[in-house]
């Protein structure tokens, strides 16, 4: 059984789609068809539904997924292994993160690349839920997610700072209001949130409910960048993670205030599969990760 064969069969899967998977295995689509045809040659069984098109998986093919997964995943592994012997890794790393993360990744990306010059990277914004789906598929080698709401199960986790909210306007040219902002205040204002598919979301509706209030927003969106982009055109408030403010800082319409608030709201850290023997690529994240971990309690 080749693993070429299983490459293409895993990311068939994936992307359920037959010309994207060529695509992004390299080859055509006749080759791509071709090897998919000898795998199920091989084990005597239709692995995909198909009739000119990608249709879907078969029982038998959802059954091999997850194996096939697992055995490419065993494979790149024991050459991250080999590799490690002689030096530092190379290839590529791939992170998930959070939206209210994404401020913070450039000082995780810096110190891993910093020690393994030889590696590339790729990170892609997706919620808390798909970083989890995309560890246990093996799509991803860590993520950077919420450690405190609806914990992660089976994986290691480093965390690495506590997050805290703040609440944005435009202002601009009007007399602002300074101090923290209430829960009650937050409710009173038309209001831009991501929307219910993202972790923060469902936190602030935790954390509103918590004070006998609930948010009904005029507008969400899956970005932090859009939601400024409409606070930035009036009418219009949002609540983002603090670490955000560094992008706004300066401008003459922005105006941000703390939210009252106690303590930090959750913890934010890296997390990694719980799997042995572990992945010199997942041990080299959570080095890091352990690293810039250690220089945040120091300063």
């Amino acid at each position: 059984m080749q693993l070429r064969a299983l490459r293409y069969f895993v990311t068939l899967a994936r992307e359920e789609h037959f010309a994207r998977a060529a695509d992004i295995c390299g080859v055509a689509q006749p080759t791509l068809s071709s090897a998919l045809n000898s795998l199920e040659t091989q084990l005597g069984k239709r692995l995909v539904e198909r009739d000119r098109r990608y249709i879907g998986l078969t029982e038998e093919g959802r059954a091999m997924l997850p194996w096939a997964q697992q055995l490419l995943a065993a494979h790149e592994a024991m050459v991250h292994a080999v590799e490690a012997l002689g030096g530092p890794l190379r290839g590529e790393f791939r992170l998930g993160a959070i939206p209210a993360a994404m401020p913070s990744v450039g000082q995780f990306t810096q110190a891993l690349l910093r020690q393994h010059p030889g590696m590339t990277l790729s990170v892609r914004s997706q919620t808390s839920r798909e970083i989890m789906r995309a560890i246990e598929a093996f799509e991803i080698d860590a993520g950077v997610t919420y450690l405190d709401h609806e914990s992660p199960s089976n994986v290691i986790s480093v965390p690495l700072y506590a997050e805290r909210y703040v609440f944005v306007t435009a202002e601009a040219g009007t007399q602002r209001e300074s101090g923290a902002v209430s829960w009650q205040e937050v409710a009173r204002h038309p209001l831009c949130l991501l929307h219910q598919g993202m972790q923060n979301r469902r936190i602030l509706d935790g954390l509103l409910d918590a004070h006998g209030l609930s948010a009904t927003p005029r507008a969400t969106a899956d970005s932090y960048i859009a939601l400024l982009a409409m606070v930035q055109s009036g009418g219009l408030a949002t609540v983002m993670p603090e670490r955000y403010v560094d992008l706004i800082e300066g401008t003459d319409w922005a105006h941000v205030r703390p939210l009252a608030m106690d303590a930090a709201i959750s913890r934010i850290g890296l997390v990694v599969g719980d799997r042995g023997p572990l992945d010199p690529v997942a041990a080299a994240a959570l080095n890091c990760a352990r690293r810039i971990a250690g220089e945040s309690m120091r300063d």
